[in-house]
């Protein structure tokens, strides 16, 4: 659509959106004077629903009056709890209920899908990883090599943009696959990068690392909640993700994790094991050998956290009435309406850095100020603004659908107007 620079186009947008009645779910951050901030900041932590303190009450509530009965007779019983998110969930992240699970952390949860899925044998030993892939993905990259008696300077091929951009290119990922192709036990990358915002083709990746003799795996803590990733569809081998960010279940939440069904009937899969993967008709008699279950569920080690799971459910259902197309739908006008906005400050002020192909972004823009440094982001900050700041020059935000506004996005358009001018 045509975007206007204007406060009158901006609220003309939020009447016409359907999505609206969703902002109302949420609680909105306040200022000191009372007024709500300029929340852009989802992509690091999702706010929260309204509906979770009940959420969370529930539990506490069967815990005082029911003890370990709980797991049998709460109102949402804990011993099967992890599986009243697993529907939704996976209709979040496009795949089938028994390719998913909510469980653990992320990087836990990394590290538990390359004990599977990193596995090293003669000169097949590489991991190819984004050069600027999130600390922690690449601490856990190098510590899996270490395990296995390797050393990461030979074994983690990292892809690095082309001289003078910011960005990878698609085609230069195919290259370093197939040049490194007999050398390569596993393809693992952020498919939404925390950084730039670039989102990667994940059906292609895959495709290219599986032609190469590899396994693929990625890290959707930027994509789930934000974009339809249809995992299954890509036919990546596993991903794993936070639901702190777009999917809101409060700092530090549960993860998930999603594993293709084709390695649910290996049995002779490496994998680290607990008793909440077992079998679950057998998982009380106590003394049988490990029998997974047949699906994602194998991975899991321990009984789930109610608590946390309860923020979780929370959120899922509001996803579940939203649905994620339609979010989908209404993040690329919300993010246009910015881009549009932030540019037309003029090329010799600021520079976005994230791609301006909707098909390669999600609900975020890295916006560098050309000649500024962290100050600007403080000016910013001072005038009602949540948004976030990487080293060494870059200004994150992330307009979320659920709850996020076009007057939003103007309001900060504005307030960014003026930090700028100073």
């Amino acid at each position: 659509m045509e975007f206007q620079n204007s406060l009158a186009f901006a609220r003309q947008l939020d009447s016409d959106d359907p999505m609206r009645k969703y902002r109302d779910q949420f609680h909105l951050p306040l200022q000191k004077n009372g007024s709500p901030f300029i929340y852009l900041s989802g992509n690091s932590l999702g706010l929260q629903p309204k509906s979770t303190k009940q959420y969370i009450e529930q539990e506490i509530i069967d815990w005082k009056n029911m003890g370990v009965e709980g797991h049998f007779h709460a109102k949402n019983p804990w011993l099967p709890y992890h599986e009243f998110l697993t529907k939704a969930m996976a209709n979040v992240v496009g795949a089938k209920p028994e390719e998913v699970v909510v469980m653990n952390t992320l990087t836990v949860n990394l590290h538990l899908m390359m004990v599977s899925f990193y596995r090293p044998k003669g000169q097949r030993n590489k991991i190819v990883i984004e050069s600027d892939a999130f600390p922690s993905d690449k601490y856990a990259a190098e510590s899996q090599i270490k395990f296995h008696g390797l050393d990461p300077k030979e074994c983690l091929i990292e892809l690095v943009p082309r001289e003078g951009e910011v960005c990878l290119r698609h085609e230069d990922i195919k290259q370093t696959i197939e040049q490194n192709g007999d050398q390569i036990a596993l393809v693992m990358l952020g498919n939404t990068n925390y950084y730039t915002g670039q989102y990667f083709d994940m059906k292609s990746i895959t495709e290219w690392a599986h032609a190469s003799g590899a396994f693929v795996g990625f890290d959707c803590a930027h994509g789930a909640g934000n974009i339809p990733l249809e995992l299954h569809d890509s036919a990546c081998d596993f991903a794993v993700w936070c639901n702190y960010k777009y999917l809101n279940s409060g700092p530090g939440g549960l993860g998930g994790v999603y594993v293709h069904e084709r390695h649910h009937d290996d049995k002779d899969i490496p994998r680290f094991e607990g008793w909440w993967g077992h079998n679950k008709s057998t998982r009380f008699k106590m003394r049988d050998a490990f029998d997974p279950i047949p699906t994602t569920e194998a991975w899991q080690l321990s009984n789930p956290p109610i608590m946390a799971m309860a923020a979780v459910f929370s959120s899922l259902k509001i996803f579940e009435e939203a649905g994620i197309y339609n979010l989908r739908k209404k993040a690329i006008r919300l993010t246009g309406f910015l881009e549009f906005l932030v540019t037309s400050l003029g090329d010799d002020v600021v520079n976005i850095v994230t791609p301006s192909d909707p098909n390669q972004r999600g609900s975020q823009l890295s916006i560098q100020v050309k000649n500024a440094d962290r100050k600007l982001f403080d000016a910013v900050t001072s005038r009602g603004v949540i948004a976030d700041w990487r080293e060494p020059d870059v200004i994150r935000v992330a307009p979320v659908a659920l709850y996020n506004s076009y007057e939003d996005v103007y309001s900060f358009y504005e307030v960014l107007s003026e930090a700028v001018d100073g």
